[in-house]
């Protein structure tokens, strides 16, 4: 088979599945429908419900930055929560843990006292 004839096969070929891809879906939709059954609930039924979090959902609003112009920002700190002296063999750090706006306390960090001394003397 050579030209035309083949040409025409691969068409015919091309139809039937795509006939069959358009029945696949219909078919599908009605062995799922005999299973189905239409319920009813009265009032005090218990019943489980399935809940999947919306995206984007913000339910305690946003919390508003103050951008600079290049779209960073500078991180503030709030108060010194903690304070821890490292000795080593003959020196002595000084480190502050610093709770910082915007964040949780849980994600406040270890600085050493002598910068923050330095850039934050009003923590002190």
């Amino acid at each position: 088979m050579l030209g035309p004839e083949l040409v025409q096969q691969m068409v015919d070929v091309v139809t039937l599945i795509r006939q069959r891809m358009k029945t696949a879906p219909s078919r599908q939709t009605s062995y799922a429908n005999v299973r189905r059954r239409p319920l009813e609930f009265n009032v005090g039924d218990q019943v489980f419900v399935k809940i999947a979090p919306l995206e984007g959902v913000m339910r305690f609003g946003k919390k508003t930055l103050d951008l600079l112009p290049n779209l960073s920002y500078e991180e503030l700190p709030v108060q010194i929560i903690d304070r821890k002296v490292n000795v080593l063999r003959n020196k002595e750090i000084g480190f502050v843990k610093v709770l910082w706006r915007n964040h949780l306390i849980e994600e406040a960090t270890w600085e050493s006292e002598e910068e923050m001394r330095q850039r934050y003397p009003d923590l002190f």
